[in-house]
């Protein structure tokens, strides 16, 4: 990937919409999770190294890291098994959570139409980018998996993105 000062310098003549994902493009979110992912599936059973665990969950869903732990467990997760681990996530990402290096200033420069659009929650999004200070520049402009109904890697979340903020798919650049 260019880093994101490149992107607000070089190419923007080239699209009416940058539509950014959130974790580890805006915000430097995605080691915090893996961490925490590898530590609650530990204690769920399931051993996993930092590369499987990026293998199989980086980029998916919330409901798709719930079925395949239940299918590698062979049994559903406790109602209140998020409940359960939830303080964990909540501590590191408090502790830990920043954005991506050089990403506020490239922001600054860009002066096309923006929007962040991801697999993760809009309370997600909003709460790791408001502690990080970029929800101002995306408010209004924050689209999640869940409006649409394939996630990533199908293309549906970026097209509902640029036709809710009236621009022809083809014109917008992820």
């Amino acid at each position: 990937m260019p880093h994101p000062q490149s992107v607000a310098l070089g190419v923007q003549r080239a699209f009416d919409l940058v539509i950014f994902d959130c974790d580890g493009v805006l915000v430097d979110s995605e080691s915090i999770a893996i961490r925490v992912d590898q530590r609650v599936l530990a204690d769920l059973g399931w051993e996993l190294g930092l590369d499987e665990i990026v293998e199989r969950f980086v980029g998916k869903s919330e409901a798709h890291f719930v079925a395949e732990t239940e299918r590698h467990l062979g049994v559903r997760l406790d109602a209140d098994w998020e409940e359960k681990y939830q303080h964990w996530y909540r501590t590191a990402f408090e502790r830990d959570l920043a954005a991506v290096d050089g990403i506020e200033e490239a922001l600054a420069r860009l002066r096309l139409r923006h929007c962040v659009a991801s697999s993760g929650t809009h309370a997600k999004m909003r709460r790791t980018l408001g502690q990080t200070g970029l929800l101002p520049t995306f408010e209004g402009r924050i689209f999640s998996a869940s409006e649409v109904d394939r996630g990533k890697p199908a293309p549906d979340l970026f097209l509902h993105a640029a036709r809710t903020l009236g621009v022809e798919p083809r014109f917008s650049g992820t």
